[in-house]
């Protein structure tokens, strides 16, 4: 039996980071400024260096292509991918990371980047650089599960909301319509889910509606699931 020989893989990481701003669901891309794909967008991200863990790295390139700091203990594993045709550079697997939290700043481009914004998630493929639309897609329905079993939406509305408000997070990320009716009952019957104030507040237009603030559950049970 002949012996072939061992394959020699770069190891990478890419960061999906994915926050609600104005009733959207956006993600953080950058330009990329050097080949390949130079001028395209990408999910941020970059090489591992000697010595450095996963997380470690994954932390580092988010700093230098975006200036973003300080979210890592939010970061979780998506999947590794290593398709052999994924990079034009030869044979690399990247190890993509999720992040979905509220109030994050604007980017600041740097080393490589040559530019980095907030995108609205689109249905559909964005274009994007390398197999990033990949990652996009299994990174959105991530979070998209995290919503169903954990309080997660809670923490992008204010101290105290209305459940509209707190619907208006779900239908972000879920990216569906719900029914206030429904969406209203199955919530306040979660145990620790919400927390009634007492309190009214009157919109715009409508009647007042009752307002909530976070329970003390860290977990959804039973799960509060997707519309079909």
């Amino acid at each position: 039996m002949i012996a072939r020989p061992h394959l020699t893989v770069g190891l990478a990481v890419d960061l999906v980071v994915l926050t609600v701003r104005d009733t959207r669901l956006e993600v953080l891309l950058i330009e990329r400024g050097v080949e390949p794909f130079r001028g395209r967008l990408a999910l941020p991200g970059g090489f591992l260096r000697e010595g450095e863990d996963l997380l470690d790295a994954a932390v580092r390139e988010l700093a230098e292509e975006t200036g973003i700091r300080g979210i890592d203990p939010c970061l979780e594993q998506v999947r590794t991918y290593a398709a052999p045709d994924r990079d034009p550079r030869g044979r690399i697997a990247t190890v993509a990371h999720l992040a979905i939290l509220p109030d994050l700043p604007a980017p600041t481009a740097g080393t490589d980047a040559a530019g980095a914004r907030w995108e609205p998630v689109r249905a559909g493929s964005p274009g994007l650089a390398f197999d990033h639309d990949t990652i996009l897609v299994d990174a959105v329905e991530q979070a998209r599960r995290r919503l169903e079993n954990t309080p997660l939406a809670a923490q992008f509305c204010r101290p105290e909301f209305t459940i509209a408000e707190l619907r208006a997070v779900y239908e972000a990320v879920w990216g569906v319509a719900l029914d206030p009716r429904n969406f209203h009952r199955k919530v306040t019957g979660l145990p620790g889910f919400v927390v009634p104030t007492g309190e009214m507040r009157s919109p715009h237009t409508g009647r007042p509606a009752a307002v909530y603030r976070r329970g003390p559950a860290t977990a959804l049970n039973p799960p509060l699931q997707r519309p079909a």
